[in-house]
Order: structure tokens, then C-alpha cells, then sequence
């Protein structure tokens, strides 16, 4: 269940992926990591601000280790 509406600037998962062109599971790998950190909602139906969602998306991701490099 998504949320009926909410306040301006702030998106659900879906919407924030969509907002970042990335999946929605890369957003929750990207608050796992702390990378983006939800400004409310529930554990399981968070929401994040818009600013803080495109600052994620330009922000340098830490590499794991073994990862391969994207070419």
C-alpha cells in the first residue's frame, strides 16, 4: 500500500527511485548502506525528501570489497 498523498517534497520508494532513475531496490540498498536516510514515515513505508534523494544519486558510493568496476 502506497500512502494516499504526501506533503510536498517528500516521495515514497517507488517515487524516490523513480526520481533518481534507479531502481527501488537500489534505494533501499542505499539507506542499508546510509547512503540516503528516510526523513519519516514507518520502518516498513519510509519517505525521503527530494533534495536528499538527488544528493544520493551524485554522492560517491563506497565499494565493496571484491566488487568489480563497472565499465
Amino acid at each position: 500500500m502506497e500512502y494516499a498523498s504526501l506533503p510536498p517534497g517528500l516521495l515514497t520508494t517507488s517515487l524516490a527511485a523513480m526520481a533518481a532513475g534507479v531502481s527501488p531496490d537500489t534505494i533501499r540498498d542505499w539507506k542499508r548502506r546510509k547512503i540516503l536516510t528516510p526523513c519519516g514515515g514507518s520502518p516498513r513505508r519510509p519517505v525521503y525528501r527530494v533534495d536528499d534523494v538527488l544528493a544520493a544519486k551524485l554522492a560517491p558510493k563506497p565499494t565493496r570489497t571484491g566488487q568489480r568496476a563497472h565499465s
